[in-house]
């Protein structure tokens, strides 16, 4: 187990803007790394998709 003083020195750390920002690099890098290992597998490239679709239930109370 750390200390209390390192736990709270990491936890400082983590609440960092530059942490945030190389996380998101570095998220960026491994997804970006498994689409290419995707499709050297021979999977099929990835797709746009739709994240929702918005219904539309004016058309029922009339009817």
């Amino acid at each position: 187990m750390y200390s209390n003083e390192f736990e709270q020195a990491f936890s400082q750390f983590l609440e960092r803007r530059e942490y945030d920002e190389a996380e998101s690099y570095l998220f960026s890098m491994i997804r970006l790394s498994f689409v290419a290992g995707w499709r050297a597998a021979g999977g099929s490239p990835l797709q746009e998709e739709r994240i929702f679709q918005l219904l539309d239930f004016s058309k029922e109370e009339e009817g």
